[in-house]
């Protein structure tokens, strides 16, 4: 039996119709009956998760996954607002989740009634689309909400993925569950369909002397990219992050680092393609190229070097394609000095990275951890923002899963545990300790599993903050901005029924990371990985004062 709401059961029957197969529901009354129907619906899965919060995280986990929407469900007041740090990074990674409140009827909004506040817009621009939906009394009403839901499910699979909200307000009496089945509704589809311009593209890159493609953040699903990187990689230089389909870092980073604001690195044709990327030294060195034809492709308008000329709607591996063939037939074609030079300084910063040996340190925790996936299959990687994805930018040579589209710390836990819910495979996540203490409540979780593996580094404050130049000299750096800390995740893994490894030094270290990869569990297993700010910076600053590249090669 399902509830007797009309626009919950509206609702659930558009969810199917759209394709909806996973729903991550949180505890309340006001959305009982939704979360009734979601459970009883056979063509729904419901995860059960306390923590709205930690909720919504999970729910871009299981959306990464599986490549699909996936709904977050809440009750009525600030359960809502709990949502926004994942509504906001889902939206920014293309994984857009669909988050449905439960609501007091309108007239109840100001009136001092429990759990109430101004919900509809609540989530502000990090949603496409936001719909109140209105409770049926008639024909014209049921329409309205009917229209209402296609309209956001229809966005919700757009190409870009955005997330969603779908507010219902719901009146008492809440738990009726007397419809024996489902309405029959009118389930509106959308087809989108794009013609790539690329004529204009196309010529500023044959009659490029130094032409430069940059793949940001994209779906670690993306396939049938790599032979079309190979191709154009001959004759354009190719910058990428790990969290690109190269599945790799190209040390473009290091390579800036070495060399500077130098005029022969410097392109005047520039292809962004994908979301964001880590470097904040390729984004300024490449917003010093002001006389470079700069293109993106996609359906928006992203200027993150502050040069773009145009947008081209057009999938990757096409426009690489089509590049391709262009320049081949022109005079361009050949052996290309600027190309030269950046492979050149790509591969010294290449060996630099394999053969540098750091101190006991964050640094040399992920060296030894990439080392050992590196000897295994069959890992998908999860990063944590701030240091662990640039560490990831050192030694990472697959695909790394990171939610970049905020760059927030908060979530990261979560949404691994939500990847890891939806796949056979071992996921494996490199967090910060800040991070990871943010989010702890992403192992107060009973679906987790043992498939599920945490390095956590812990050196007692956000270490990231020892590395700003200027911030040493605030008395506030240590404690009130970097966040410092004595925390230890030992008594969190034992409350939560997680297996809880320590290392102190490199041979613990060395232990522990053989345990946390190759231990059969099944519950998930944390390795924390302790030491201390003052080395991690000194490493970190070692590695890169080491590297020389000779300027103008």
């Amino acid at each position: 039996m399902y509830c007797n709401k009309d626009n919950v059961n509206q609702l659930t029957a558009l969810l199917v119709a759209h394709g909806i197969r996973h729903a991550v529901v949180c505890p309340g009354s006001r959305n009982g009956a939704i979360v009734h129907n979601l459970n009883a619906c056979p063509g729904i899965t419901c995860h059960a998760v306390t923590d709205e919060r930690s909720a919504a995280f999970y729910a871009l986990g299981l959306a990464q996954a599986t490549q699909a929407p996936v709904v977050v469900c809440v009750t009525s007041g600030t359960a809502l607002l709990n949502t926004a740090p994942a509504v906001a990074e889902a939206t920014y990674q293309h994984h857009g989740i669909v988050v449905i409140s439960a609501d007091r009827p309108s007239a109840w909004i100001g009136q001092l009634d429990g759990q109430t506040m101004p919900q509809l817009g609540a989530l502000g621009t990090f949603v496409a689309r936001c719909v109140n939906l209105p409770e049926p009394h008639d024909a014209p009403t049921r329409w309205e909400c009917n229209r209402l839901v296609n309209e956001a499910l229809i966005t919700a699979w757009k190409q870009e993925r955005p997330s969603v909200h779908i507010n219902v307000p719901i009146s008492e009496p809440l738990f009726e569950f007397t419809t024996p089945e489902l309405p029959a509704e009118r389930a509106i589809t959308c087809t989108e369909s794009h013609t790539a311009s690329c004529s204009a593209m196309a010529s500023d890159y044959a009659q490029a002397r130094k032409p430069m493609i940059v793949i940001g953040q994209l779906d670690g699903h993306c396939n049938g990219l790599q032979d079309s990187i190979a191709r154009i990689a001959r004759q354009a230089v190719v910058l990428s992050e790990p969290l690109s389909p190269t599945g790799q870092s190209s040390h473009c980073d290091e390579v800036l680092h070495a060399v500077g604001p130098d005029e022969a690195y410097m392109p005047d044709f520039v292809l962004y393609a994908g979301g964001t990327i880590v470097s904040k030294r390729l984004k300024k060195f490449l917003r010093l190229a002001s006389g470079a034809a700069m293109w993106e492709l996609g359906e928006s308008v992203h200027d993150t070097f502050m040069h773009l000329k145009g947008v081209v709607d057009c999938d990757l591996a096409t426009a690489l394609d089509w590049l391709h063939n262009t320049r081949q037939a022109s005079l361009q074609a050949g052996k290309n000095a600027y190309v030269t030079r950046w492979h050149h300084a790509l591969d010294v910063a290449r060996d630099h990275a394999a053969t540098f040996e750091p101190q006991y340190s964050q640094l040399r925790a992920v060296q030894l951890l990439e080392r050992e996936l590196d000897m295994q299959q069959g890992w998908h990687c999860h990063y944590a923002n701030s240091t662990a994805v640039r560490l990831a930018g050192i030694y990472a040579r697959h695909y790394v899963w990171c939610n970049r589209g905020i760059n927030g710390i908060d979530g990261s836990t979560s949404t691994a545990a939500g990847y890891a819910a939806a796949t056979p495979h071992r996921v494996m996540l490199v967090t910060g300790d800040l991070s990871f203490f943010y989010d702890q409540n992403a192992l107060w979780n009973q679906d987790l599993r043992g498939n599920l593996r945490i390095m956590l580094l812990n050196n007692g404050m956000g270490g990231i903050f020892n590395q700003l130049k200027g911030l040493d000299k605030s008395p506030a750096r240590d404690t009130m901005i970097a966040g410092s800390h004595h925390t230890s995740a030992q008594g969190l893994c034992q409350a939560c029924r997680v297996s809880y490894l320590a290392a102190r030094n490199e041979q613990e270290l060395e232990t522990g990371l053989q345990e946390l990869t190759a231990a059969t569990s099944d519950r998930p297993i944390v390795l924390e990985v302790f030491t201390r700010p003052e080395a991690d910076a000194e490493e970190y600053k070692r590695y890169y004062s080491t590297l020389h590249i000779e300027s103008g090669r």
